[in-house]
C-alpha cells in the first residue's frame, strides 16, 4: 500500500511538473474585477478588464496576442456619448505601464513627489485619473508586457509583420478595430495618446484608421514625441533644437550665469528659442564658411544659455552633443552627470573624465519603482495570474523604420477629418524627446497654419515622463480632460 501511494504521489507530480513547463500565455482570455475610487472629490465606480486578443493573419489564424487592461466607469451613461482613451507608450519595444500607473490610469505607482522610488512597492488611488471624463484601454504590442508572437520564438515567427513603422501601424490597426467592435464602441468619441515612440505610432495610426478601417477619431495627444524626421535630419536642425533644453536643465541645477538664473524658468526660455531660430541653427548650417571671431561671438551666447564652458563649445564647433552635456554640465562642480529623459535626476560614474554618462539615472530609478508595481498590481488588484514574465522592455529588433510619413500621416488625418484635434505634452528637462522638438514638429506638421486652432502645446517642469513630478500629474492630467471636453462636437457636424 506504501508503494502504491508513493507511485500514485509520483505521477501526480510528474504531471505537476510537466503541466509547469508549459508556459504559454493566453491566446484570448478576459479577466474582469469590479472597483471604486476618489478622482477631484468624487467617488468613481469602473470595472477592469484584464485580457489578451489575438492578431490573425489572412487566413484567420492567430498570429500574436495582445496584452490590455480596459477600465470602464459603471454608469447609466449611453456608451455612445463616452470617451475612449486608447494608451501607448514606447521603445519601440516599451509596455504599456508607465502612463497606465503613473499618469492617466486609477492607481498610480508608490513614489514620492519628485518621482523617485519608496518602499513598500506598490500603487495607490490616482485622485487626477482621467477616468472620470473618459474610458481607457492600454495596448502592449507584440513582445512587451504579456504580448507574445504565435509561436514566441523560432523561425515561424513573421517578425516583419510586427516590427517595424509600417508594420506596427498596420496590424494595430486591425488590432483595435476588433477591440472596439467586440466591446461595442463604435460611436463613442474616440482618443488616442501616445508616450516618446508612441507618438510616432498613434501619428500613424490616426489615418490608418480613417483610411483602412474607417475609424475617425476626436483627438491624438502626444506624450514627448519622439519626431524621427527631426532626428534624421541634418544637424543644423536636429542639434540646435537642443539648447533651448540645455537651457532647462543648466536652470535647474543652477548653472546658467546669474543674469538668467535669478529669473524664473518660463520668463527665460523664450530667449534661448529666438536664440536657437534667429542665430544658432543658421550658424550651424554655414559651417566653416565664417571667421572664427563670429564663431566665438556665437559660441559665447550659447554658454551663455547652456552653462557649459566657450572652450568646449568651440572644441565641438558650436556643435554640442547631448550625451556630452549630460556628462559635462557638472563636472566641475559636483561631478555627477545628469538624466538624459529627465536631467533631474543625477548619476555617478566611475570616473569624472570621458564624453558620456555610464548609465541613465533616471531610467534605473524609474525601473526600480514600475517593475514591482506593475507586476504585483496586475496579479493582486486585477487578478490577472501568469508565470509569463512582464516585459517592460520586449525584443522588437531589428526594427525596420524606412518609409516614415507618421508626421505627415497625421497632418493628412487632421485635414480629412475636421474633427481631429492634437495636443502635445512634453517636460522641459527631457533631453531625448526635448520640448522644443515637440514645438517644432507641431509647426512642421501644420506650415500653412491653417490647422493651428486644433493644435496646441503644453508644458511641464519635468522630464519625458513629466506625470512622475506630483504637481505635473494633476496638471498634465487637467490638460488631458480639458482637451477632451473642449474637443467634444456637442452636435457641431464634422465640416469646414
Amino acid at each position: 500500500m506504501k508503494n502504491i501511494t508513493f507511485l500514485i504521489c509520483g505521477l501526480l507530480c510528474s504531471t505537476i511538473l510537466a503541466n509547469a513547463q508549459n508556459r504559454n500565455i493566453p491566446v484570448d482570455t478576459t479577466v474582469v474585477t469590479a472597483h471604486t475610487t476618489t478622482i477631484n472629490g468624487a467617488t468613481i465606480s469602473y470595472t477592469a478588464t484584464t485580457g489578451t486578443q489575438p492578431v490573425w493573419d489572412e487566413l484567420g489564424k492567430p498570429i500574436a496576442t495582445l496584452f490590455y487592461t480596459y477600465y470602464k466607469k459603471t454608469t447609466k451613461e449611453n456608451s455612445a456619448h463616452r470617451p475612449l482613451l486608447i494608451s501607448f507608450n514606447g521603445g519601440p519595444g516599451s509596455a504599456s505601464v508607465w502612463m497606465h500607473v503613473a499618469y492617466t490610469g486609477p492607481k498610480v505607482l508608490n513614489i514620492d513627489d519628485e518621482g523617485y522610488p519608496i518602499q513598500p512597492y506598490g500603487v495607490h488611488e490616482n485622485a487626477h485619473s482621467i477616468l472620470d471624463v473618459a474610458d481607457i484601454v492600454y495596448v502592449n504590442p507584440v513582445n512587451t508586457g504579456y504580448s507574445r508572437t504565435i509561436p514566441e520564438s523560432g523561425e515561424d515567427v513573421k517578425r516583419e509583420l510586427f516590427f517595424g513603422i509600417n508594420a506596427d501601424i498596420k496590424y494595430l490597426a486591425e488590432w483595435l478595430n476588433t477591440f472596439i467592435t467586440r466591446n461595442e464602441r463604435w460611436t463613442s468619441p474616440k482618443y488616442l495618446i501616445g508616450e516618446s515612440y508612441g507618438g510616432t505610432r498613434v501619428s500613424g495610426l490616426a489615418l490608418e484608421l480613417q483610411e483602412k478601417q474607417w475609424m475617425y477619431l476626436n483627438g491624438v495627444i502626444l506624450v514627448s514625441p519622439a519626431d524621427y524626421n527631426v532626428f534624421n535630419s541634418d544637424s543644423p536642425i536636429s542639434s540646435s533644437l537642443n539648447l533651448p533644453y540645455f537651457t532647462a536643465a543648466a536652470w535647474h541645477h543652477q548653472a546658467l550665469p546669474s543674469a538668467l538664473q535669478q529669473k524664473d524658468l518660463l520668463d527665460i526660455l523664450p530667449e534661448a528659442e529666438e536664440f536657437t531660430l534667429n542665430i544658432l541653427m543658421p550658424a550651424l548650417a554655414r559651417g566653416g564658411s565664417f571667421s572664427i571671431e563670429e564663431k566665438q561671438k556665437i559660441a559665447a551666447k550659447i554658454a551663455y544659455y547652456s552653462g557649459l564652458s566657450e572652450k568646449s563649445i568651440m572644441q565641438h564647433n558650436l556643435d554640442v552633443p547631448p550625451p556630452f552635456f549630460w556628462k559635462e554640465l557638472l563636472r566641475d562642480k559636483t561631478g555627477n552627470t545628469i538624466g538624459r529623459l529627465d536631467s533631474r535626476y543625477l548619476g555617478l560614474d566611475r570616473i569624472e573624465a570621458g564624453t558620456r554618462p555610464d548609465y541613465s539615472p533616471e531610467l534605473t530609478s524609474w525601473l526600480h519603482s514600475f517593475t514591482p508595481a506593475i507586476n504585483f498590481y496586475l496579479r493582486e488588484h486585477l487578478n490577472f495570474k501568469t508565470d509569463i514574465k512582464y516585459n517592460m522592455f520586449g525584443s522588437v529588433h531589428p526594427w525596420d523604420d524606412k518609409d516614415n510619413n507618421t508626421r505627415d500621416d497625421l497632418r493628412q488625418a487632421m485635414a480629412q477629418n475636421p474633427y481631429l484635434n492634437v495636443m502635445f505634452q512634453s517636460g522641459y528637462y527631457d533631453g531625448a524627446t526635448t520640448y522644443f522638438n515637440s514645438k517644432y514638429t507641431m509647426w512642421q506638421i501644420d506650415p500653412s497654419g491653417k490647422l493651428k486652432d486644433r493644435l496646441s502645446f503644453k508644458g511641464y517642469r519635468s522630464g519625458h515622463m513629466m506625470y512622475l513630478r506630483k504637481a505635473d500629474l494633476k496638471a498634465a492630467n487637467e490638460d488631458i480632460r480639458e482637451f477632451i471636453e473642449n474637443s467634444l462636437p456637442n452636435g457641431k457636424s464634422a465640416r469646414y
